[in-house]
């Protein structure tokens, strides 16, 4: 490859791999812990602890949303709990939005769907950095950029792949080190990074594309041809003739049962759809999510006054554009192959939020001064943001934990309180960053986020002791999987405060990270 072209793909990889390397920290990190996400949902609401509304069954809810609500049951959806400590909410639209509420919020609906989960919480980091609207589309040029980042880091290193690859050169040149570490995370993840890339582009760009493809060379009817392609629910007229529905419990056993002569071997329903509810031509889905397949969320329609099937979108009977859809789906979450594949996804997680913070270090010792103790301004800014920005959104989860755990204690709404934890800690990291030296601020940030963690982890573990010596169920692992995880990475983050702070202190002097230059 000629010297010109090579710096010219060096110079692409660098520039949309900073650009992007913040948000895609974000979006990783947050997105190893999304991974879990119901074991997240457990742990804030563990069965000795359950959320209002619990032991409300889904038939006392829908005939409640009906008599409250009538105009909704033309049109409305049931997000079915996904265990016996969280409460199925229904979801419809009505006049200005959309609205979602438990059976005792029925009189004043919330406009947002997991307004008080923190695994809902967390998932919205990771899918659009926490921001409404703006945040998904960002997020969706941020996948662009990656995408540009990991053509020309491979192309760039393509040379010396096979001999440097599992190459870790550890010595006073640390710099070869990160270099090397960068390089071999990178690669070896390279396939899970394409498919994140990918998916991650058209999940977030798919509203844009469609607007742009449907003005340019559709003349205006792509829109009404691709919900014609993927919906699963049939075109219904109600026929003004009340009719007795079949209860929920009835339809889900129902759509169970069909769906495990499709070739599924697992179908655990989390969410109804129900069109003209009372008519009799009333129709529901039932979808339901099957294990070690790429075809992870199967949908059966049914007749809701007699149950009789419809249509079916599951197993071998999913259609192109199904098992296209839910591959993606699949692939990008992790969700077909069951414990293995999630852990899998985490540790490919943290090491992509890995890539991204050896991605920014690098950059810095490029371009510091290697016999000045006054360095650059731009490098100094760089390490600033860096720590601020990737150190931060750890430290901001970790609060978001631990006031979702303090506000669930006191029996108030953990929404709020998650929120204000989270982006608080992040501003407030941010700001730390700005103004103390870099290394110290480095290195208390580190040991602050291993604290928290640690702190949260520790202290759920010990308050659920005596559930823990009780029944054992797979809930009961799940709670204590995430104490033990978070146990984990609080020692992690001990570690790294540890070797940042050695660092600081017997390193090159002439490195930002050294206390000499950081003061």
């Amino acid at each position: 490859m000629k010297a010109a072209t090579l710096r010219t793909y060096q110079t692409v990889h660098t520039w949309s791999g900073l650009l992007a390397g913040f948000a895609l920290f974000v979006a990783f990190y947050a997105g190893a812990l999304t991974v879990f996400h119901n074991d997240i949902a457990a742990w804030q609401n563990p069965p000795w602890r359950s959320a209002a509304d619990a032991d409300v069954p889904v038939h006392t809810l829908i005939d409640r949303l009906v008599a409250t609500q009538p105009a909704a049951k033309n049109d409305f959806g049931i997000v079915l709990p996904t265990d016996a400590s969280h409460a199925a909410y229904a979801f419809w639209q009505d006049q200005n939005d959309e609205r979602f509420a438990t059976a005792s919020q029925l009189h004043e609906p919330r406009a947002e769907a997991g307004e008080n989960e923190l695994a809902d919480f967390v998932y919205a980091l990771h899918d659009s950095l926490g921001l409404p609207v703006i945040g998904l589309y960002l997020m969706g040029i941020v996948s662009v950029l990656y995408g540009l980042a990991l053509v020309s880091g491979v192309l760039i290193h393509l040379p010396q792949l096979l001999g440097n690859l599992f190459a870790l050169r550890a010595g006073r040149n640390l710099k070869r080190l990160w270099q090397d570490a960068h390089n071999a995370i990178g690669v070896i993840s390279l396939p899970f990074h394409i498919i994140f890339s990918i998916t991650g582009a058209l999940f977030c760009l798919l509203g844009i594309t469609l607007a742009a493809l449907n003005t340019v060379a559709f003349d205006g009817k792509l829109y009404s041809a691709f919900a014609q392609a993927t919906q699963t629910t049939p075109a219904v007229i109600a026929s003004g003739t009340p009719a007795a529905m079949l209860s929920p419990e009835a339809l889900i056993e129902r759509a169970r049962a069909t769906a495990m002569t499709l070739g599924v071997t697992t179908f655990e329903p989390d969410y109804m759809h129900f069109v003209h509810y009372g008519d009799h031509n009333a129709v529901a889905e039932v979808r339901g999510l099957s294990q070690h397949t790429l075809g992870t969320f199967g949908t059966i329609v049914l007749s809701a006054r007699d149950g009789r099937v419809l249509s079916t979108f599951a197993g071998n009977a999913y259609s192109l554009n199904g098992i296209s859809y839910a591959a993606l789906y699949g692939l990008h979450f992790g969700s077909f192959g069951g414990r293995t594949v999630q852990w899998l996804y985490f540790i490919l997680g943290l090491a992509g939020a890995f890539l991204f913070y050896s991605g920014n270090l690098l950059w810095i010792e490029s371009r510091r001064k290697r016999r000045h103790l006054d360095q650059p301004q731009r490098t100094r800014v760089m390490a600033r943001a860096t720590i601020g920005v990737f150190l931060g959104t750890c430290l901001g989860i970790s609060g978001a934990f631990a006031a979702t755990w303090m506000a669930v204690r006191l029996g108030a709404d953990a929404g709020l309180p998650q929120r204000i934890a989270c982006y608080g800690l992040f501003l407030a990291a941010c700001a730390y960053a700005g103004i103390r030296p870099i290394a110290k601020a480095t290195v208390e940030l580190l040991i602050a986020t291993a604290a928290l963690t640690l702190v949260v982890a520790v202290a759920d573990l010990i308050g659920n002791a005596g559930a823990f010596a009780q029944a054992w169920t797979p809930l009961t692992r799940s709670v204590l999987g995430v104490d033990l995880t978070g146990i984990a990475l609080g020692i992690v983050f001990a570690g790294f405060a540890r070797a940042t702070a050695r660092r600081a202190r017997a390193g090159n002097a002439h490195s930002v990270w050294a206390r000499s230059t950081a003061s």
